[in-house]
C-alpha cells in the first residue's frame, strides 16, 4: 500500500508540472566564484559573486566589496553571466568575438558553436566549432551571372594552437577555389592579448594565387568595448609593397546578434577615398 501511495504522488507531482518560486528553497548555484545578475522585483540589478543562498535569501558581495541581501520573495531572477565589471557597469561579451571586421583575432569558437554572417552585402559566412580548438567554415558570393558550376567559393578553417587568461594565438586560412583556376588565399598566424572589453590583436601572413605569385601581409587591430552594447574597432593592413588599408568603426551588439559599421581607407594611393564596410554577424 505504502508503494502505491508513493506512485500515486510520483504521478501527480508529474501531472501538475514543476512549480517552483523564488519564495522556495533553491539549491546554490553549482559554482559560486563567478559573476551572477540579481534583478528584484523592483527592477533593480546587482553583479556580484554569491555569499551564500538559502530558502530565505540571497547574499551578493559587488566588486566594491559592497554586501547586498535580498529577500527571496523580492527577487525576480538570478543567473550566472559571462562579462566583466568595469567602473561598477556591467558590460556583457561581443559574442563575434573571433573577429574583428573581417579579421580573425586568436580566440576560438567553442565546440557546437556555429556563426552566420554576412559581409558587405554579397559575402555570407558561416563558421562551425568542431572542438572548442578548431573551425571550420566557407562561403560564397552572393552575386548572379555565375555559370553553374562556375561559382567561386572559400574555406576557412583555423586551429587555436593557446589559449592563456589573456592571450590567444591561432593560425587558419582563407582559401578561395575557383573552377576556373585562379583562385587563391592567405595563410596566417595571428594573436590576441587582453580582456572582453579591450584588447589588440596582431597577425602576419603570406598571401597567395594559384598562378604563382606570393605576398607578405601583416594585421594589427584593436577593440574597445565602451557601453554595454557598443565596441570601437580598428583593423589595419599592411602588405610588402606599402599598400594597405585602414579602417575603424564601431560594432553594435546584443546576446546573440552583432553589427559593424565602419568606413576603409586605401594606403599608399594617391587618391585618398574611403569604402564603407557593413557587417552582420549571428552566433548560435
Amino acid at each position: 500500500m505504502s508503494k502505491l501511495i508513493a506512485i500515486l504522488i510520483v504521478t501527480s507531482c508529474m501531472l501538475a508540472g514543476p512549480v517552483r518560486t523564488f519564495a522556495q528553497a533553491a539549491p546554490p548555484p553549482a559554482d559560486q566564484s563567478g559573476t551572477y545578475e540579481l534583478v528584484l522585483r523592483d527592477g533593480s540589478r546587482v553583479f556580484g559573486t554569491i555569499v551564500s543562498e538559502d530558502e530565505d535569501q540571497v547574499v551578493l558581495r559587488t566588486q566594491a566589496g559592497a554586501t547586498v541581501t535580498a529577500a527571496r520573495s523580492d527577487v525576480e531572477s538570478l543567473k550566472a553571466v559571462s562579462g566583466e565589471i568595469v567602473d561598477g557597469r556591467f558590460l556583457p561579451p561581443d559574442p563575434n568575438a573571433t573577429r574583428l571586421f573581417f579579421g580573425p583575432t586568436g580566440r576560438s569558437l567553442q565546440r557546437g558553436q556555429t556563426y552566420l554572417g554576412v559581409y558587405e552585402f554579397v559575402m555570407p559566412f558561416v563558421q562551425i566549432g568542431i572542438t572548442d580548438r578548431l573551425s571550420v567554415g566557407g562561403g560564397t558570393p552572393l552575386v548572379f551571372g555565375f555559370d553553374e558550376g562556375n561559382r567561386p567559393f572559400w574555406i576557412t578553417p583555423k586551429l587555436q594552437l593557446l589559449n592563456h587568461a589573456r592571450t590567444q594565438i591561432a593560425v587558419g586560412a582563407f582559401q578561395v577555389f575557383n573552377p576556373h583556376g585562379d583562385g587563391g588565399g592567405v595563410g596566417y598566424v595571428v594573436g590576441t592579448h587582453g580582456g572582453s572589453t579591450a584588447s589588440f590583436t596582431a597577425g602576419g601572413g603570406l598571401a597567395y594565387g594559384n598562378q604563382g605569385g606570393r605576398s607578405g601581409v601583416a594585421m594589427l587591430g584593436g577593440e574597445r568595448q565602451v557601453r554595454r552594447n557598443l565596441k570601437l574597432i580598428t583593423e589595419n593592413y599592411l602588405w610588402k609593397d606599402g599598400h594597405g588599408i585602414a579602417s575603424g568603426g564601431v560594432r553594435f551588439f546584443g546576446d546573440r546578434l552583432s553589427a559593424d559599421l565602419a568606413i576603409g581607407v586605401p594606403i599608399g594611393v594617391s587618391d585618398l577615398v574611403g569604402f564603407p564596410v557593413l557587417n552582420f554577424v549571428y552566433v548560435f
